[in-house]
């Protein structure tokens, strides 16, 4: 399968995850971040496990928790944490290190070395979500920033595992086991750290199904394949285009300004997903010459 197609996607779900946002405000019951999180995933989960019938054995077990917990879990859980504490600006610039983490993990882990053009792509891509989604008054909070370094390390280490750990099973069958066990992780805490939802209207169910289904379910299938096919140090820059989709749906949607150099910040934000993932293209290997008799 052409790279360009393997890129576009694995693209499509953090395009997908950018409307998340916009979801959550208008659809979603308010104030209630650990139990939206945990019907996200663990509802998807059970439904893949439905489809795919197949159950970790041995190792697996508790790699699928180590993943669940990274990819989902944690992550998901300090997000919210520094998305209530920070402005979405602040929250979404700090998390935008994360493909350098990526990077430097990809290295200690895997062996693979951190390219100048990778580098110089990650640098950019902080400045131009930067520029995109920071506001003049943004303040900040140091629980939060700590927050959000530590869920932008999260999913950064759940990427790198993500390749180095590949069960002998297809991504959905993987996407299944991840989702159920990060779900399974988030359920005691929602019940103990939140109130009971109030009774749900339809478009609060619209917005779970929604998260559960397409931003939950079918965008991760995509993006723990588009791991193991194209590499974390890769994939993980086409994380921008989340906040990028973020300002274009609430432009069209809310009817959001954009300024011009928020426009700026979104070209480089976009530039850098493809020079990222572009810089750690492995070059084909040289053809052997035949031997002579």
């Amino acid at each position: 399968m052409p790279r360009i197609f393997n890129v576009f996607l694995t693209a499509l779900a953090p395009t997908v995850w950018g409307s998340t946002y916009i979801v959550t405000t208008e659809l979603l019951p308010d104030g209630y971040p650990i139990t939206a999180a945990m019907l996200r995933a663990l509802p998807a989960g059970l439904l893949l496990f439905l489809l795919v019938r197949t159950l970790p054995k041995g190792r697996w077990i508790a790699r699928a928790f180590v993943l669940g917990a990274l990819n989902f879990s944690v992550f998901w859980w300090l997000l919210f944490v520094s998305a209530y504490r920070l402005p979405g600006g602040v929250a979404a610039t700090i998390g935008a290190v994360q493909p350098l983490i990526v990077l430097v993990l990809a290295q200690q882990m895997m062996g693979q070395a951190i390219t100048r053009t990778g580098l110089i792509a990650g640098i950019v891509g902080v400045i131009g979500v930067g520029l995109l989604v920071l506001t003049p008054d943004a303040t900040l909070d140091s629980v939060g920033i700590i927050a959000a370094l530590g869920g932008a390390a999260s999913m950064a280490l759940g990427t790198v595992l993500t390749k180095t750990w590949q069960p002998p099973v297809s991504p959905l069958t993987f996407t299944a086991w991840q989702l159920t066990a990060g779900g399974i992780l988030l359920l005691p805490m929602a019940l103990l750290l939140e109130p009971p939802l109030p009774p749900l209207s339809a478009p609060n169910i619209v917005g779970f199904v929604y998260l559960g289904l397409v931003g939950g379910a079918i965008t991760y299938i995509l993006w723990f394949r588009g791991i193991a096919v194209l590499g974390p140090s890769a994939v993980s820059p086409l994380g921008r285009l989340s906040p990028v989709a973020a300002a274009l749906l609430g432009w069209v949607i809310l009817n959001q300004a954009l300024s011009p150099l928020q426009l700026f910040g979104m070209a480089l934000a976009l530039a850098s997903a493809w020079f990222g993932q572009t810089s750690q293209r492995t070059p084909p290997a040289p053809a052997r010459s035949a031997q002579r008799a």
